[in-house]
């Protein structure tokens, strides 16, 4: 009788798509989107920061107590350490919308990785198993490249 035994993994599966107008077009107004929003936040953040520090000086004695200051200070260290997160992840998503800009038409790019499981017996070549890759055009798989 033979030795059948058999083991059920988990494996990394890498995902490209393929360059088309219509992802192209979808990747930028994502990223457009998320620059919008991200413009929105600083305008909040900037508010808000403005707003706290009025709310304590109103209710400070003139002149400022080194404490009060010091809250200030403080608030506003805060806003401007957020504040340059929020142009950090604009700056990011500037430079993909750029770079996704010019991308050419029918050029593969990689987009992220999926698992899925196989299995692996005695003999399996377990480089191949593991070298495995989707191709998508517009969301369609249009090609499974490897050894399911």
């Amino acid at each position: 009788m033979e030795d059948s035994k058999q083991l059920l993994l988990k494996r990394p599966i890498n995902v490209k798509v393929i360059v088309t107008p219509r992802w192209k077009d979808e990747v930028q107004d994502q990223l457009q989107k998320q620059i919008n929003q991200l413009d929105q936040q600083l305008q909040q953040l900037e508010m808000q920061g403005q707003r706290a520090i009025a709310d304590i000086q109103q209710q400070s004695l003139q002149p400022l107590t080194t404490q009060v200051q010091q809250q200030i200070e403080s608030i506003q260290s805060q806003v401007n350490q957020k504040k340059s997160q929020l142009l950090e992840q604009k700056n990011k998503s500037l430079q993909q919308l750029q770079q996704s800009q010019n991308l050419e038409l029918e050029q593969e790019i990689y987009q992220g990785q999926m698992e899925s499981f196989f299995r692996l017996e005695k003999g399996d070549n377990l480089v191949q198993k593991l070298q495995v890759e989707i191709v998508v055009r517009d969301g369609v798989v249009e090609e499974i490249r490897g050894e399911i």
